[in-house]
């Protein structure tokens, strides 16, 4: 009865292809098969391919390889859908679909809500994505699974990035092999060799769905001299450093060392012209082998205050070395005839623009602006404050906090800085554990993307977990679609999600959900980002209500446990488990806030215990590892 003709040959095309295939016989479970084929000349049937195949005009692109365009004008017997590149096409199939009824809540098949229909919509479409860069870098304790289910959510709900940090993101996957964290779990082993080989797996995904492959990060001030950055923020000897390495190291109290014993932490002698060549034609060679990159971050070593004291190193500021470096990697690719684009940071001590130099080559590089120090009570639409701009001090620099600050630093940089600009943000990261509710992380992305336009910013890449769905993954599902479309308002994805996701008794769902949030609220939970601040007295007070309200609530997921919808049926099983989360988070913050804090460990200790052994059944959604990272570190800092 239907079939879907392929106007142009591309990878992404054929899986595109598959994917409409798929669920449009989920949809119509008896609608028999449907053939797929190329055929550049077909003139009905659903037609899959470029704008440029269809003679569409993308007037409102600047680079229609990078700015998605989706395009559908299809009635129940078919009809074009088409994209400005591949992967625009890909996102233009999960767009028509979701005319029909599709959602995509959280990653797997069982966050998929797909409608059994009579026959299909007439769909007139045409969608410029809002933002340039929407996406996510992995973080977090993560396991190849889930690294799998995420990389295929992405496009789903509108996403066209996927970023892999680090050359072997060993440290990530060792943080949920290690089960570190869990009391009931075995450690199991996973060498270098094979979390390297599931990073090629995870970037040919990336590439069969034409998304925007962004790679490495930190790690280029210590690979380059031999000095592995593979265990990330681990301690370790400098037994394996040779003296001829220990020259390029950044000097500290006369020292060159690693900073604080960690590799990835370290910086090295930007003055020093020998160490910037090494790194130069480091990354040349890295980008002529890992060619199947679109972006690749050339990033300083993480942490702040670490930059190198030595005479000459004085004579400039950071960035201005900085930019030097950048400059020495942009020729190195140039000699060898590579066109890789590159990505430079504004990141802690980078905050600072330069004051000398300048890029020779605007169309290698984009800026990201990652401003980790940030209040997350407040959003991109405040107003800079260039009274608080203060001269770089190097190493005795107090990092910007509030927004108006912050954002006084980007538009400092922005004056010297013509060219696109994205974030590098950490919603995901450790602030989503402070949302006990997740409605408000996602009223805050809402407000936070809606304003990006306005300080000259092109989207968001998103450093945080793969596995942010707990209790709902509702703040994800706004970040993608308003990345989209920002015209779309919180309140109507609150509804089309939560509608979605708890069936016909969604407005109990969200209704003790918002309790929630009014009696653990976000602004004052999220003080335990700074790990030695607690909470003040009034969370306490408000958090001795909880388990009145998660009882009274108990009955109704009992109630709701069997759903027609699979999805619906998870999000009630992860609600279910919530309340536990919820009334052992509300008993320790109780006694936090009252300085008890034998009390306040002892409720910790039966926390992780509590979720190590339900870790098993919620891991899809859930990260153990962040969890306690974020809220129980300031009274089990020796566990970690």
């Amino acid at each position: 009865m239907y079939s879907i003709f392929k106007i142009t040959s591309h990878p992404t095309v054929d899986f595109a292809a598959e994917e409409l295939k798929k669920y449009l016989r989920m949809m119509m479970p008896r609608c028999g098969e449907i053939d797929i084929a190329f055929a550049p000349e077909a003139e009905s049937g659903f037609r899959l391919g470029l704008m440029a195949d269809f003679g569409l005009c993308m007037p409102d692109a600047r680079d229609p390889a990078l700015d998605d365009i989706v395009y559908i004008t299809a009635d129940e017997k078919g009809g074009v859908i088409a994209g400005s590149n591949p992967g625009a096409l890909l996102i233009a199939v999960y767009r028509y679909l979701r005319f029909c009824g599709c959602r995509w809540l959280f990653p797997g098949v069982d966050g998929e809500w797909i409608p059994v229909i009579e026959k299909l919509p007439a769909v007139n479409y045409r969608k410029l994505a809002d933002h340039r860069y929407r996406g996510q870098c992995n973080e977090g304790a993560e396991y190849q699974q889930s690294m799998m289910e995420t990389i295929d959510f992405t496009p789903k709900i509108c996403m066209n990035t996927y970023m892999l940090e680090f050359d072997n993101p060993y440290t990530y996957y060792r943080s949920y092999y290690s089960h570190n964290c869990s009391t009931c779990r075995e450690a199991e082993d996973v060498t270098l060799e094979t979390t390297l080989q599931w990073k090629r797996q995870c970037e040919a995904e990336i590439k069969k769905r034409g998304l925007k492959f962004h790679d490495m990060g930190h790690g280029w001030t210590a690979e380059p001299f031999g000095i592995s950055s593979e265990l990330g923020w681990t301690k370790v000897d400098e037994t394996d450093l040779n003296e001829e390495n220990r020259q390029y190291l950044a000097q500290i109290n006369g020292e060159r060392k690693y900073f604080g014993g960690v590799p990835l932490n370290t910086n090295i002698c930007l003055s020093n012209p020998k160490a910037r060549s090494i790194i130069a034609e480091y990354v040349a060679n890295y980008a002529q082998t890992q060619n199947n990159v679109d972006f690749l971050h050339i990033w300083l070593a993480d942490a702040s205050n670490n930059h190198c004291e030595c005479e000459n190193c004085r004579r400039k500021d950071t960035s201005d070395w900085y930019v030097m470096l950048l400059n020495d990697i942009d020729a190195a690719l140039t000699r060898k005839g590579l066109d890789t684009h590159l990505v430079f940071i504004v990141y802690v001590d980078t905050f600072w623009p330069p004051i000398e130099e300048k890029l020779n080559n605007h169309k290698r590089f984009t800026m990201l602006y990652a401003p980790i120090t940030r209040l997350y009570t407040e959003t991109y639409g405040e107003t800079p404050d260039f009274s608080k701009v203060v001269p770089y001090d190097r190493n005795k620099n107090d990092l910007p906090r509030g927004m108006a600050e912050c954002l006084a630093y980007l538009h400092e940089w922005k004056k010297m800085w013509p060219g696109d600009c994205f974030c590098y943000e950490y919603h995901f990261w450790l602030h989503q554990h402070y949302d006990i509710s997740s409605l408000e992380l996602g009223r805050l992305l809402h407000n936070d993307i809606t304003a990006l336009r306005g300080q000259g910013l092109s989207g968001i890449v998103e450093d945080g977990s793969q596995r942010s769905f707990f209790p709902t993954g509702f703040p994800f599902y706004v970040y993608g679609e308003t990345l989209f479309d920002a015209s779309v308002t919180y309140d109507e994805l609150k509804e089309d999600y939560f509608s979605h996701a708890f069936g016909e008794n969604w407005k109990e769902a969200v209704a003790y959900l918002e309790k929630i949030a009014e009696l653990l609220p976000f602004e004052k939970i999220s003080v335990l980002r700074d790990y030695k601040c607690i909470p003040d007295a009034s969370v306490g007070e408000t958090a001795k209500e909880v388990p009145a309200v998660t009882a009274a609530f108990a009955p109704v997921i009992e109630a709701n446990l069997r759903q027609p919808r699979r999805a619906s049926t998870v999000s009630w099983q992860l609600l279910k488990h919530h309340i536990t989360y919820t009334e052992l988070l509300a008993d320790y913050l109780v006694k936090l806030t009252a300085g008890d804090m034998a009390g306040a460990k002892a409720v910790a200790d039966a926390f992780v215990d509590e979720f190590s052994r339900r870790e098993i059944y919620i891991e899809r959604y859930y990260d153990h590892n962040q969890t306690y990272r974020s809220l129980l570190y300031a009274v089990k800092r020796d566990l970690y």
